[in-house]
């Protein structure tokens, strides 16, 4: 079974802008290269998993999430990182329902696990919210790091709640 890093979208891998789904609007994370490149030299897979439900409120479509995602992935790529799948949940239970997939529920954890043959009791989620951790969690992962670059979260199911992706690993 292989190891993996979880990580949310949204306020980890860029960021945090509402319904984000145009190129020029991207900004990625400090850090987010150097801490890819870590994980990845120490065997781990490296997975998105990202609640976008602007899709369901047809702020964007699944089309334009699928646009940015492969020029994401083409940018860190150049940058040395390889991610090995993006999951997405498109739902909002207001919306379109409730799903299995939409974070705190475990779905997209879940889902990867199965198709690539993760240890999630030995891989790593990290989120900038409570609900990503709780996905992680819920998954059955001992580690789960919040990114709170506010420095302004005290309470939370964490296992370390850290202001720079860079105190996750170095």
């Amino acid at each position: 079974m292989k190891k993996a890093l979880f990580l949310d979208r949204d306020g980890v891998v860029n960021v945090e802008k509402e319904y984000l789904y145009k190129q020029e609007d991207f900004e990625f994370i400090d850090g987010i290269f150097e801490l890819c490149r870590h994980y990845q030299d120490l065997g781990y897979l490296i997975f998105v998993v990202t609640n976008q439900s602007g899709i369901a409120r047809k702020f964007y479509t699944e089309e334009d999430f699928e646009k940015l995602t492969q020029w994401m992935l083409e940018v860190l790529k150049n940058n040395g990182v390889t991610i090995t799948k993006v999951y997405h949940c498109p739902h909002h239970p207001e919306i379109s329902g409730v799903c299995e997939c939409r974070k705190p529920k475990p779905g997209m954890l879940l889902e990867a696990a199965g198709e690539f043959d993760v240890d999630l009791q030995n891989s790593i989620m990290i989120g900038d919210k409570e609900r990503d951790i709780e996905a992680g969690l819920n998954a059955g992962l001992r580690e789960n790091y919040l990114l709170d670059e506010s420095g302004c979260v005290s309470n939370s199911k964490a296992t370390k709640i850290v202001k720079k992706l860079d105190e996750i690993w170095k």
